[in-house]
């Protein structure tokens, strides 16, 4: 069967497909348009047809519309109650009603399209697809937690064979993902997109708040949870986005520290009605590094694995899994997130012809960038397939020296984003034992904290966080056989096997997908050298 997945109603549009079980390709509409988020400028921002991406799904595999044996859109509109307190309901009218007219929107979008075969997922179930039917583990518990799906922030339950089983869920308006929004908000940033932002900030902090938040956060004992109104003046004035005191930095800390413990709560809660083994995450909060790396150390689960695209835009490879696996489709899992658009040598040459830009073709481009990081360049690291999901993981990533510590003051600069922000480090598989621990290894999709081995920290100091942490991408030859190489070239001239690693953009914009997006960042940022496949064009 041929299956088309998209999410259009809240933000981070996106398009997957699934053919035969397979999955096989996945995109972000916001890489096509270059709105971040896939956000309009209109009063109603938060949804937008993913029609490039889902046209290029399609393409990529030869596949017309008309060929397309079902279609599932992640969100139900007949689920949607609007009597909901603390709901905009002229927004929540809005988007229901756009859902209810998507089968129309989308023959528009993909001529010859039946809108018969249209099918509403429920927003939460898609999200739990996306992990528990991706995953290598099998059967699994499933926990899914964001800001909102139709009437409800939460699902808990289990995929036995494939079949999905409810065992819990939380109406709106209580929310974990729509309290730390609230959170976001105050500190001046913007809501339903920079929470990334309020944990790294969190670390700066001691959660001296967080009795008075056990009263504002709890369980219910039956999986379910209740946030109260939190009176944020209470704890620290209104931010701005830029200069915070260290009330602001504790408030964070607090709520990063109370939120850990419901969810450490809540998987206790689900272990005890499942009895499985594994636990797959999904939905907003399942990208909260830190709380992850809580449930893995901490929670009864032998093993946890999170989707990669775990925010919304992963709902539509959730939409689509979630109806391959009810027509009784063999669903393999994920194997890896490279599951957006690449480019031919050929293609990625004549464009930088076109582009009037000197660049030579390297002979051995994993030796050359490592020699350029060892001299402490900056490197902007085109290669394969994009990415699908918010992290960058080795296809379209910046890269530099993790031994200079200014790096990370250099690397913020160069991508016009806070100081308090942290980077990543990337490392050989094999070696990572030795440098990281607590947390699981490997960790091929940065999706966990792990403690940096004290007589590491002052030698790669640059993706050291102020708490000694590190969030960290194991990079495995089989994998990724260029990056590897790559490092295994570092590590021979530096003795160091890791690199800094964060996404090629620049604040504000989407990261980079197509050459020409990489050429325009590398234009208008001081980067010393983009690898661009075979090529390399240097900065004069």
């Amino acid at each position: 069967m041929r299956i088309l997945g998209i999410n259009a109603v809240f933000h981070d549009p996106a398009a997957a497909l699934i053919v035969d079980g397979e999955i096989v390709s996945a995109a972000e509409e916001e890489r096509f348009s270059r709105r971040k988020h896939g956000k309009r400028p209109v009063p109603f921002s938060t949804w937008e047809l993913p029609e490039q991406s889902a046209a290029w799904c399609l393409a990529q595999a030869g596949i017309r519309p008309d060929q397309l044996d079902a279609v599932g859109y992640s969100y139900d509109p007949g689920l949607v109650d609007h009597s909901l307190d603390g709901l905009d309901q002229q927004s929540e009218q809005t988007r229901t009603d756009y859902a209810r007219r998507a089968p129309a929107f989308l023959r528009a979008a993909l001529p010859g399209l039946d809108p018969s075969i249209v099918r509403f997922v429920r927003h939460h179930v898609a999200h739990a697809a996306s992990t528990a039917l991706a995953a290598p583990l099998g059967d699994s518990a499933v926990l899914v937690a964001d800001g909102r799906g139709e009437s409800t922030s939460y699902l808990a339950g289990e995929y036995r064979d494939g079949k999905f089983v409810e065992l819990a869920s939380q109406r709106l308006p209580h929310s974990l993902g729509l309290m730390y929004e609230d959170l976001t908000q105050h500190l001046g940033f913007e809501r339903s997109s920079d929470e990334y932002k309020v944990m790294a900030l969190a670390s700066y902090g001691e959660p001296r708040f967080l009795d008075r938040f056990r009263e504002l956060l709890y369980t219910t004992g039956d999986g379910g949870f209740r946030t109260e109104p939190v009176p944020w003046e209470s704890f620290a004035p209104a931010g701005h986005g830029g200069d915070f005191g260290s009330e602001h930095a504790d408030l964070t800390a607090s709520v990063q520290r109370r939120l850990e413990d419901v969810l450490l709560e809540l998987i206790t809660w689900l272990h005890r009605q499942t009895g499985q083994r594994n636990l797959t995450l999904a939905g907003g909060i399942a990208l909260n590094c830190v709380a992850n790396t809580r449930l893995h150390d901490e929670g009864p689960f032998d093993n946890v694995w999170v989707q990669p695209a775990a925010g919304d835009a992963g709902t539509a490879l959730g939409a689509a899994l979630q109806l391959a696996a009810e027509f009784g489709e063999p669903v393999a899992p994920m194997r890896g997130a490279d599951l957006g658009r690449e480019w031919s040598d050929a293609e990625l040459e004549s464009i930088l012809r076109a582009a009037k830009v000197r660049y030579t073709r390297s002979d051995d481009v994993a030796a050359e960038v490592a020699q350029a990081l060892a001299d402490d360049g900056i490197v902007a690291w085109f290669q394969g397939r994009a990415e699908f999901g918010p992290r960058a993981l080795g296809h379209r990533s910046l890269l530099a020296h993790p031994g200079r510590a200014a790096n990370l003051e250099r690397l913020n600069d160069v991508k016009g984003r806070e100081q308090f922000r942290p980077v990543a480090p990337m490392v050989l598989a094999d070696r990572a034992p030795e440098i990281f621990s607590r947390g699981p290894l490997p960790s091929p999709y940065m999706l966990f904290v792990h403690d940096v081995a004290a007589d590491w920290r002052e030698r790669i100091p640059a993706v050291t966080h102020v708490d000694g942490t590190a969030r960290v991408q194991t990079v495995d030859p089989a994998d990724n056989a260029l990056l590897a190489r790559m490092l295994s070239e570092f590590d021979k001239r530096t003795g160091v096997p890791v690199v800094v690693n964060t996404s090629l953009n620049t604040a504000g914009r989407p990261m980079v997908d197509s050459p020409r997006d990489a050429l325009e960042c590398f234009g208008s940022a001081p980067i010393d050298l983009l690898a661009i496949g075979p090529f390399l064009v240097w900065r004069r």
